[in-house]
């Protein structure tokens, strides 16, 4: 399939090819994993935030997408997203806060991935909400410490 907006963004940009030159720990956003965890980007559907059982109290009007994910080794977490949107990170299971943010950042220049949010987690299971999300369906990885 041929962008020609994106080959002109480029062009405009100074880079030559978008996601050609990922530091190692974002290697994984380049290819589409079956699964959500470190270092493997997923594509998932979004959907409305009316309908998403359990969000956190601040959940953005607009689509919205909820996964859980296993940490097994305590870290700084950063989780990637391709487009504007909130990223809250949810221990358990159910009900519990969002986790405060240790860092707020954009990803890495020539890159698709518009954002990137860091949590200190300790093992254990989390739920990850995307909310305010304007696209039909939403890249995201887990990146690992």
């Amino acid at each position: 399939m041929f962008f020609p907006a994106l080959l002109l963004l480029q062009a405009a940009s100074g880079c030559a090819a978008t996601d050609a030159a990922l530091p190692a720990n974002l290697s994984g956003w380049t290819t589409q994993a079956d699964a959500f965890g470190v270092n493997q980007a997923v594509m998932l559907e979004v959907g409305d935030v009316a309908k998403l059982p359990g969000g956190p109290a601040g959940a953005r009007p607009g689509g919205a997408v909820m996964i859980g994910f296993r940490i097994t080794t305590a870290g700084r977490y950063g989780i990637a997203l391709d487009q504007r949107g909130w990223i809250d990170v949810v221990p358990g299971v159910e009900g519990g806060e969002a986790l405060k943010s240790a860092v707020h950042g954009h990803g890495p220049d020539c890159s698709s991935i518009r954002k990137i949010v860091r949590f200190d987690l300790q093992p254990g299971m989390y739920r990850l909400y995307l909310t305010g999300l304007s696209s039909a369906s939403a890249k995201v990885m887990l990146v690992g410490p």
